[in-house]
């Protein structure tokens, strides 16, 4: 025999005197969570109560209703109605909204309680953000959505910006196939196709973390912090039609430029109207470049200016500002530390100071007009601007003429004076030669054979005599190590030290200048380029370098250990320990010899003790971290400490403790 189902009878509704209701101590709830009672009283006075009280009748000893209604299920709602009524935005007698429970009934009040909290299903966080997206399309402002659900407009604009994102990944998101840390990170770019792109990239790959999913959706635009974006500004940029890409839900650096054509030609523009007004100085030429490679300036002659006079304006504040500081130091100076407020006024007086002592120089007009200047950026955005360099094509032409000696000394007189001699007779033979670029060129020459003038040697004979003369030399060389290092640093200080168009000598050694062809474009600006231009410049300052005579004679008094390390400086410009694109078919180099070298370099290095780390490389985002995977670290998570014990491993070095990089500014080279 069937069953007989039996039918559900609901507790009945009715509106109750709110004087008549009080509090049950049977609400399971005692932790406050949630919205704030007084956030709701608001919401209630705004949009009235949405969900009526569940009440019981209170019953007195004899079990006799008593008119009371006490409340198991709803008691913020009630705080929030008494909260209005001591308000008196509620009258005390308002009829409130309740369902009533048969005081008869077998359910108990603590299980009322329970059931409403435990029952309740929270909206998931996507039907809210389609909602305040739909509230929006209605047209309410971002303000009015924050203040109707009392959170801040960043959050509303944070909810709007999720419910933007590709409804394909709204979807992945509503079925739990990511995370909000992952939907999150979809927001950065606005391109429905581009997220799903990175999506179908990601979701099956170990590596689908936010900052990955941030990191490829961006990978393609120009960081804010960029240098290029400081120098020509978000605002100019976005005043051009470019987009800016924002992070609202974590620090982003100021967002992302997603228009890098756009930027490079609005940093182009902007130097080129930087250097067009330099035109004016009256320089030969001038380069724009936004980066300029390690090693540019080699090869080019640096002017030597000098600093511009102060005006008696500029004269009267520096020496105004100097007394306050000399003060301010004496006033203090028997103090262990200066006060806060002095030192940041001592600190405001040499920035003030600093400004006016750096002069611009003032330049030669007739090398200006022979020189030119390099026009870039600094690392930090800045313009800089590089002036007074001369290139070996445009320094002036020494014509000197040689006068031709005793010609008879040639083969008739032994020793060092015949010897001697033959260098004048294969360019000076009867009459005055002037030098242009190494060629000689004759003038005034008689052609009558019959005037009692010597004639040139022949050409034969003089490259016999000179055969004999270099053997002699190396003889003589060979015991004499003294002036084997002096001439060697001749030839070297002139590889190193001289323009291209120095050439001759009659020593074969030479360094090669090696240029990085693949280079960062923060090498220049590096630790060791700084060191090796400090200590290039020192040399240079030194080196009496327009004179073969003179230098010979500097560097025959040089003390030996100068010497070595002067020597020392010329030779590692011609350090290669680069590595280069190995060419099969004969051109460039071989694999065997690629491999040589590297083996070299590895020598040399343990020889010098090399520590890339003391020398100031560190991996950086741009630099490496961003640029090569991990798998061949042998990692998986992406902290910068595993990648830096991993890089330091393959470079056989100590590993500190990751530290920021040092401030550096950009001199000019």
């Amino acid at each position: 025999m069937a069953k007989v189902a039996q039918k559900v009878i609901l507790s009945p509704s009715r509106d109750i005197p709110f004087d008549k209701l009080v509090l049950s101590q049977s609400n399971v709830r005692r932790i406050k969570a949630g919205v704030s009672v007084e956030e709701l009283a608001e919401d209630i006075a705004r949009r009235g109560l949405l969900q009526g009280l569940n009440v019981r009748p209170v019953l007195d000893a004899d079990g006799v209703e008593t008119g009371t209604f006490e409340i198991p299920a709803g008691g913020r709602r009630f705080q929030a109605l008494s909260l209005l009524v001591k308000q008196k935005r509620l009258a005390k007698t308002a009829p409130i909204p309740c369902i009533v429970r048969d005081a008869a009934s077998e359910i108990l009040a603590e299980d009322d309680s329970l059931a409403e909290n435990m029952q309740r299903v929270a909206l998931h966080p996507l039907d809210q953000f389609r909602a305040f997206q739909a509230l929006r399309e209605k047209g309410q402002v971002e303000e009015a959505i924050a203040a109707a659900f009392f959170v801040t407009p960043k959050i509303v604009k944070q909810r709007l910006k999720l419910a933007s994102v590709a409804p394909a990944l709204l979807e992945v998101y509503a079925e739990d196939g990511m995370t909000l840390e992952q939907l999150m990170a979809f927001t950065v770019n606005p391109h429905h196709g581009r997220q799903v792109q990175v999506w179908e990239a990601v979701k099956n790959s170990w590596n689908k973390e936010p900052y990955a999913i941030r990191r490829m959706l961006t990978e393609t635009s120009v960081r804010a912090s960029d240098r290029r974006a400081v120098f020509v500004g978000v605002d100019a940029y976005e005043a051009a039609g470019g987009v800016v890409l924002r992070d609202l839900f974590q620090g982003d650096d100021g967002g992302w430029l997603e228009d890098p054509a756009l930027i490079d030609r609005l940093v182009a523009e902007k130097l080129q109207a930087e250097a067009e007004a330099l035109a004016s100085e009256g320089w030969k030429w001038i380069e724009v470049a936004t980066d300029l490679p390690y090693g540019y300036s080699h090869g080019l002659r640096c002017l030597a200016g000098d600093p511009a006079p102060m005006t008696d304006e500029e004269s009267a504040v520096h020496a105004t500002l100097l007394a306050e500081y000399r003060a301010l130091e004496e006033e203090y100076s028997g103090q262990d530390e200066y006060p806060e407020e002095i030192d940041a006024r001592l600190g405001q007086l040499e920035m003030a100071m600093e400004a006016l002592e750096q002069r611009p120089l003032i330049y030669d007009p007739a090398e200006v007009a022979r020189a030119g200047v390099f026009v870039t950026l600094d690392r930090d955005g800045r313009l800089a601007v590089y002036r007074g360099y001369v290139r070996p094509e445009d320094e002036l032409r020494e014509e000197t003429a040689v006068q031709d000696g005793d010609g008879a000394g040639v083969m008739g007189q032994g020793g060092d004076a015949g010897v001697s001699s033959w260098k004048t007779s294969m360019t000076s033979a009867g009459g005055t030669v002037i030098t242009s670029e190494g060629q000689p060129i004759r003038t005034d020459l008689s052609e009558d054979e019959d005037d009692g003038a010597l004639k040139p040697l022949p050409e034969r004979l003089v490259m016999e005599l000179t055969a004999h003369r270099t053997l002699a030399l190396r003889e003589a060389i060979g015991r004499s190590p003294e002036v084997a290092l002096t001439l060697l640093l001749l030839k070297l200080v002139t590889d190193t030290f001289r323009t291209s168009s120095a050439t001759g000598s009659c020593l074969e050694a030479s360094v090669r200048h090696v240029y990085m062809s693949a280079q960062a474009p923060d090498l220049k600006d590096s630790v060791v380029a700084k060191l090796v231009d400090e200590r290039h410049a020192a040399w240079e300052a030194d080196l009496p370098l327009g004179d073969d005579a003179a230098l010979w004679d500097y560097l025959t008094v040089l003390d030996q250990g100068s010497r070595l390390a002067l020597l020392a400086h010329c030779l590692s410009f011609g350090i290669n320990a680069l590595h280069e694109k190995v060419n099969p078919y004969g051109a460039g180099i071989s694999a065997s010899g690629l491999t040589r070298r590297m083996t070299h370099a590895d020598l040399v290095a343990r020889a010098v003790d090399l520590d890339m780390v003391e020398a100031g490389w560190e991996p950086t985002v741009d630099g490496y971290l961003n640029r090569v995977p991990r798998a061949r670290h042998g990692i998986r998570q992406p902290r910068q400490r595993q990648v830096v014990e991993a890089v330091h491993r393959r470079l056989e070095v100590s590993i500190p403790e990751p530290a920021p990089a040092p401030e550096q500014s950009c001199p000019e080279q």
